[in-house]
């Protein structure tokens, strides 16, 4: 369980349960309850113009979009959208209300590419150009 401040900068609670992990491929079910429960239109303008530091450096191995949602009723899909931005991009679907929690929606990302190698990559980069190897 994790509490941060999310949208509009209020409290929420996120809590996630890996489904799937194959051939790098990661997959969760993810539920969110906010302090004050948004719009389904509010989220996705938020996916869709969140940025952070990687992409406001405009870093190499930033993504360009870092969160891309998908409408389709049956995405986003393992062997499919993995390899989006080159691994680096993290794709959601499927965002529908919840019974006990406020959102729910499937995630997904490329364990190597997105989790550690280039994880691993983007936090040189970014370490980089904040001039901690000058």
């Amino acid at each position: 369980m994790v509490f941060f401040k999310g949208i509009m900068n209020k409290l929420c609670v996120f809590i996630s349960q890996y489904i799937r992990l194959i051939k790098s491929r990661r997959t969760a079910a993810v539920f969110v309850k906010f302090e004050n429960k948004p719009t389904k239109e509010q989220i996705l303008e938020e996916w869709k113009n969140f940025a952070g530091k990687p992409q406001e450096l405009e870093l190499p191995h930033a993504p360009e979009q870092f969160i891309t949602y998908f409408e389709e009723d049956n995405r986003p899909q393992a062997h499919i959208d993995r390899d989006i931005y080159g691994g680096m991009g993290v794709t959601a679907g499927r965002l529908r209300e919840d019974a006990i929690f406020d959102w729910k929606f499937v995630g997904l990302s490329h364990n190597t590419l997105r989790g550690a190698a280039g994880g691993g990559m983007l936090t040189a980069e970014l370490l980089y150009k904040l001039g901690y190897f000058n």
